[in-house]
């Protein structure tokens, strides 16, 4: 019933299943990990044929533990692929000190063989740190975007739920998974069959890499305002140098008392506050999630000095930048 058909990333002979080669990261998500592995077992049982086989490995080669505390065994080591296979590496919280030494050298050795290789959820900063995604698209989870986009400037950053470039492979977390696997499926054996994994997964309604990962404005503050969700669109796109009260209301045709109105009635806030909480929210990922130093973060965030920064800062975290830096480099240590 379901033929083989080319693939973008499948090399694999005729006739012999496709392996997946799945490399978990110390606290990689389980949900992004799972979706992928059952879209492929669902792919299985469909065809009534192994369409698909797939290994679980890792650093050391015995364990693993998600974020959710589940720990899963390995089928072994960081160990020598088969060139047709396709590594998806699942990443999770803190992929910084989940990615080692040891796993961008293996990553750069087995890239050097052509193998598509695939980042899940945060694991594209892995990618990315072993210079697998320079010149390349790619997607990651929307919470590591900026950070990403300040470390990795050679990477073209999309908000796609998952990009294919070539061999290499991003997804942006969660149900994204899902989406890949199904694109996957259908350049191999059909959209028949893809159709039949989403059915038994209960999946309506099928993204593709064209999808962006976040809702959309007015979904996300719960407001369906269009000249509100525009107001937004354009501080969000502006953090590094933010735009005033003024001309926001000017490019949107309304005087700045009718803009302070307008958030004040849907946000209680006044677009000055709104705006001040989108920066902080930047520059605590920054701070969390890189090794900037607090002066490039304030620069990064609109802040035309370090002290105004801290001040603004402390006002709304109750903590100083330097502080916050100190306790995410405590709790990694441990």
């Amino acid at each position: 019933m379901y033929e083989q058909r080319d693939s973008v990333v499948n090399d694999q002979p005729p006739g012999r299943p496709r392996r997946f080669v799945f490399v978990l990261l110390d606290n990689f998500t389980l949900l992004c990990f799972a979706a992928a592995l059952e879209s492929l077992r669902i792919a299985n049982r469909m065809a009534g044929r192994e369409f698909y086989s797939w290994r679980l490995i890792g650093e050391g080669g015995d364990e693993m533990t998600c974020s959710a505390g589940v720990t899963f065994k390995l089928d072994g080591d960081l160990e020598e692929l088969q060139r047709d296979d396709t590594v998806l590496v699942c990443g999770g919280i803190e992929v910084q000190s989940a990615t080692t030494k040891k796993m961008l050298s293996w990553l750069r050795r087995e890239a050097r063989k052509g193998l598509a290789i695939g980042g899940l959820c945060t694991a594209g900063y892995t990618l990315a740190r072993a210079g697998l995604l320079d010149g390349k698209k790619a997607t990651i989870h929307w919470e590591n975007a900026d950070s990403f986009a300040e470390e990795f400037d050679e990477v073209h950053l999309t908000k796609s739920v998952f990009v294919i470039d070539g061999n290499r492979i991003t997804t942006a977390g969660g149900t994204s998974s899902i989406d890949l696997m199904l694109k996957l499926i259908a350049n191999d054996h059909g959209e028949d069959l893809a159709s039949a994994v989403a059915d038994q997964l209960i999946y309506s309604s099928i993204r593709t890499d064209q999808d962006t990962q976040r809702l959309s404005v007015p979904t996300r503050i719960g407001v369906r305002h269009p000249k509100l969700s525009q107001v937004i669109q354009m501080m969000e796109a502006n953090i590094e140098e933010p735009i005033s009260p003024a001309i926001l209301a000017r490019d949107v045709g309304m005087s700045t008392r009718q803009l302070e109105r307008l958030f004040r009635r849907y946000l209680n806030r006044s677009p000055k506050r709104y705006y001040m909480e989108l920066r902080l929210q930047k520059a605590r990922n920054l701070l969390m999630q890189t090794d900037m130093s607090v002066i490039n973060v304030a620069l990064a965030c609109g802040f035309a000095s370090p002290s105004h920064f801290s001040k603004c800062y402390r006002a709304h975290y109750n903590t100083t930048p330097y502080r916050e830096r100190g306790a995410q480099a405590a709790r990694l240590s441990i």
